[in-house]
């Protein structure tokens, strides 16, 4: 104790300069520093500094390993020798350039200079620092997503109940629900409980059901939260279900020519942009249909639709603005930001999906196309940055080369945005970056050239991209093979990645199936859970919720799993052997009746190995 107050008596330069000492390798390992933390207030806030942590997730990041490799540096070995080699010779080189070569030498190379290491170390940080003027980032919160282990939670499964038999359905689509400043709700179109993880509300059956006589059809993927309001926006075959998430009742519902295949998210002030099969609509739920909250319920409703759309195509009235595709399935849609503003939404639309060209609108002249990006991929998520992007800055800042004043002035560019999307090229993963600059001149498309396009075909995936989004500084793609991958916004500079594996807790080697090769879960779709109020005082409160197509899953930064589905399950008292068995027998079951279906005329005998099971 008597030693912890002698180091609090100290200034803060001084507890930073302890903190951050290196000999060879830091002396304060990230577990030391974490115990500090608790041990006062200041002292916990001293250890969040967010330079000291920019510091750390340099130096245990990939982007320095490339340097290493290139310059056979090593880090480490040279921030000691900046701060503690005080002798400047005169014969050593001012700026750490080889005179016969005129390339950089090696930091650690006797005859470089002190001043020149660190002119050198200060470049090499900013040209990997991802962070633009402005923004607020969390250098603590990212030295924990780009290094701390992960555990994958699994939600509890809706199911649907007949006395005493229950059957599991499946999740339809996932939005996230911000209620106030703090909850965070996953909402999706499928028993009470107050646990994590749990079905904390759920509506009557039926709710979405556009046809009684025969199982519901959702468009997967197609859910949407007005977070002001509270209100949620279902696709349910061709009409947009507006819920009201605090009585679960619906409130409004719009009909559309076409089967709905994505949804923008829905923002304040703007309208929701719908893509069906064969065109772009514009849905202003201010002013929507609304259904009556007394309808009478009866048995033989079997359409309770039917009379609404019988009468809209007797109506003599246009149809409503909306751009024809010339190519159909639209599969993501996305609202650009205004330069350098996260929070303001601009009147620019961009549209991908099984089509070569990812299409842009202008709200205020819709349905009129204003311009396209050729991609040749066939693309399926989008994401953006209210940020400039240029694919030949990006690779020279990869390689460690722009001065310290090149990257100020890249950085201090106005009026740029930056456009990610992700998807399939030749069965291959592609994850590809364009720059949106400025209007040209006499133009009212943007400023897109070859310069500031990049698309990674080659490292991206070896399987499909499916889904694309923010994750503090770094971009966060989830592939074909199960993979989660965190990559640096350059879209080359891999940070880490992480296998999803099983949803099921199986018992080892009680499953034929837990040893076959993706035999894991795929993340269709992810999105951040951080709150609306995210300041540097919160930590970790940056989780990925995904979806897989049936379930819900929630990505912790943690080294142990908060919860599982089984967890959720009353009464269950069997072993995790008797639990694998069953489900071997169920999974044995479905490939039967999936048989029976592919050909009615006959019966095919499968033989199952293990779990006990005969046919």
């Amino acid at each position: 104790m008597a030693g912890l107050s002698a180091l609090e008596s100290l200034p803060h330069e001084i507890i930073l300069e302890i903190l951050s000492w290196f000999d060879g390798n830091p002396v304060l390992e990230t577990t030391d520093i974490i115990h500090l933390q608790r041990c006062s207030r200041r002292l916990l806030k001293l250890s969040r500094d967010n330079v000291f942590w920019r510091t750390r997730c340099l130096l245990t990041s990939s982007f320095l390993e490339g340097i290493k490799l290139r310059r056979g540096a090593h880090f480490p070995d040279v921030l000691e020798g900046v701060i503690n080699d005080d002798n400047d010779d005169d014969t050593a080189s001012p700026d750490g350039v080889n005179p016969d070569t005129e390339r950089p030498l090696p930091l650690d190379f006797p005859w470089v200079s002190r001043a020149a290491r660190k002119r050198e170390i200060q470049k090499i940080t900013a040209n990997w620092d991802p962070s633009f003027p402005g923004e607020t980032i969390n250098w603590y919160d990212e030295y924990i997503h780009r290094n701390s282990p992960i555990a994958v939670s699994w939600f509890e499964r809706p199911q649907i109940r007949d006395g005493g038999l229950k059957d599991t359905i499946e999740v339809k689509g996932v939005a996230v629900y911000q209620h106030g400043d703090e909850e965070v709700f996953a909402v999706s179109p499928s028993t009470t409980g107050n646990k994590k993880g749990s079905i904390l509300q759920q509506s009557k059956a039926g709710l979405l059901r556009m046809n009684s006589s025969r199982s519901p059809y959702l468009s997967a993927d197609c859910v949407s939260i007005d977070n002001s309001r509270g209100r949620a926006f279902f696709a349910v075959q061709g009409h947009v279900v507006e819920v009201d998430l605090e009585t679960l009742q619906v409130v409004g519902d719009q009909p559309y020519e076409w089967t709905i295949t994505t949804m923008s998210s829905a923002q304040p002030g703007v309208p929701l942009t719908i893509g069906t099969l064969h065109g772009i609509h514009l849905h202003d739920y201010r002013y929507g249909r609304y259904v009556e909250q007394t309808r009478q319920e009866r048995i033989d409703d079997f359409d309770r639709y039917g009379p609404r759309r019988l009468s809209l195509l007797l109506s003599s009235d246009p149809l409503p603005p909306y751009a024809p595709l010339p190519h159909s399935n639209p599969l993501s849609i996305i609202h650009l930001e205004q330069p350098g503003n996260k929070q303001a939404v601009s009147d620019d639309i961009f549209v991908a999906g099984r089509f070569s060209n990812i299409l842009n609108y202008d709200r205020r002249m819709f349905p009129s196309i204003k311009g396209s990006l050729h991609s040749g991929a066939r693309l399926c998520s989008l994401t953006s940055l209210p940020y400039h992007f240029s694919s030949v800055d990006s690779e020279l800042r990869r390689k460690g080369e722009l001065s310290l004043e090149q990257v100020e002035k890249i950085k201090q560019t106005t009026g740029g945005r930056t456009l990610v999307a992700c998807g399939e090229y030749n069965t291959k993963g592609s994850l590809e970056i364009y720059g949106l600059g400025p209007p040209l001149p006499g133009q009212d498309s943007y400023g897109v050239n070859l310069n500031s396009v990049m698309k990674n075909r080659q490292t991206a995936s070896q399987s499909k991209l499916l889904s694309v989004i923010n994750h503090g500084t770094s971009l966060l793609v989830s592939d074909g093979q199960g993979y989660l991958k965190w990559v640096e916004r350059d879209g080359f500079t891999e940070i880490r990645r992480h296998y999803i594996g099983p949803a099921e807790k199986i018992a080892d080697n009680s499953s034929l199936f837990n040893e076959m090769p993706g035999s894991g879960e795929i993340a269709r779709k992810l999105l951040s859970t951080q709150s609306r109020q995210a300041s540097n005082d919160k930590s970790n409160d940056d989780d990925i919720l995904l979806w897989t197509g049936e379930k819900l899953g929630l990505v912790n930064f943690t080294s142990k799993q908060g919860f599982t589905a089984d967890d959720f399950e009353e009464g269950d008292t069997r072993t995790p052997e008797e639990v694998a068995a069953e489900r071997e027998k169920q999974r044995y079951e479905e490939r039967m009746r999936q048989a029976l279906e592919r050909d009615a005329d006959g019966v095919r005998l499968f033989k199952v190995l293990g779990a006990g099971i005969r046919g």
